[in-house]
């Protein structure tokens, strides 16, 4: 197969302005030549590279993995002078989305495998739940990592894979919990308590538990976002209930503790994916790596 450098600059030219039109203005073309040039490409590719929505054009699967490498290769050829001893090295990039108020220290624990490694460039963007799977449809995304699960019907798209159940525990710091052991049932009934959400499954299944106990906590904060919740915890506003993941490298340090387990209590982190023809093969290691 001979590749057309050439046709590439005109269909990365397209699939950025979105239309044939805009994209053969700024190019000083007729609309016709254009969209000739592209067809020739989609032929020597063997596959369509856009569909038509309304009055524009958006990138198909195999469009967004055209776009992809034609963008490496132009940075390639960018670099050439510069960095000519990086020319030979082929990096594929893995596009991730993690929500907004995701732990960072579960994200990291997902892309380990691919951080520091020369052929792999990982691109992270953070984000509301429906942002990220707008952009996971649209090819945008690989993966969005979340703790929340999209609702899924026989025609959704989503494939939802359970990467991390990790369990929930009382953090706080040591002058809080101090020195002296206390029952899980004391601790919720003495100290000032930082939640998540009502909203939340986490935040349900706590609830039920303090039900059980017959406890009503004094509840000194809520935060959906688990940066914050650690945060809370790190300036004793309370006794956080959060995985200790979150706060693992406070535990190390001592400057948080866990008082108590939640038993019967854990959050649930996902990776996301949507149906693909051409999966990213950066994928099937990292979601295989689960706990």
């Amino acid at each position: 197969m001979h590749l057309n450098l050439h046709h590439l600059r005109l269909f990365r030219a397209v699939a950025t302005d979105g239309t044939l039109t805009g994209a053969a203005r700024r190019l000083n073309l007729s609309q016709s030549a254009l969209s000739a040039q592209i067809r020739t490409l989609e032929q020597t590719l063997g596959h369509d590279l856009f569909e038509r929505r309304g009055r524009g054009l958006v990138l198909t699967e195999a469009g967004r993995i055209a776009l992809d490498h034609a963008e490496a290769i132009f940075r390639t050829a960018d670099d050439l002078a510069s960095t000519l001893q990086e020319t030979g090295r082929g990096r594929r990039a893995l596009r991730v989305g993690a929500l907004a108020t995701l732990s960072r220290n579960l994200q990291m624990r997902f892309l380990r495998p691919l951080i520091g490694r020369p052929d792999v460039e990982v691109v992270l963007r953070s984000g509301s739940q429906g942002e990220l799977l707008r952009g996971l449809d649209a090819l945008a995304l690989d993966v969005v990592l979340t703790n929340l699960a999209p609702p899924r019907d026989a025609a959704s798209p989503w494939l939802v894979h359970r990467i991390s159940e990790q369990p929930v525990s009382l953090i706080g710091t040591p002058a809080r919990i101090g020195a002296s052991p206390r029952s899980l049932a004391d601790l919720l009934a003495q100290e000032p308590i930082v939640l998540p959400p009502p909203e939340t499954a986490l935040r349900a299944g706590f609830d039920a538990l303090a039900s059980r106990l017959r406890v009503t906590p004094n509840i000194a904060a809520e935060a959906d976002d688990m940066a914050m919740l650690r945060l809370l915890a790190r300036e004793n506003a309370g006794l956080a209930a959060i995985p200790p993941i979150v706060v693992q490298d406070e535990l190390g340090a001592g400057t948080l503790v866990e008082a108590a387990k939640l038993d019967g209590l854990s959050e649930t982190f996902l990776a996301i994916t949507r149906t693909r023809r051409f999966a990213n093969p950066l994928l099937a290691p990292l979601l295989s790596a689960t706990d």
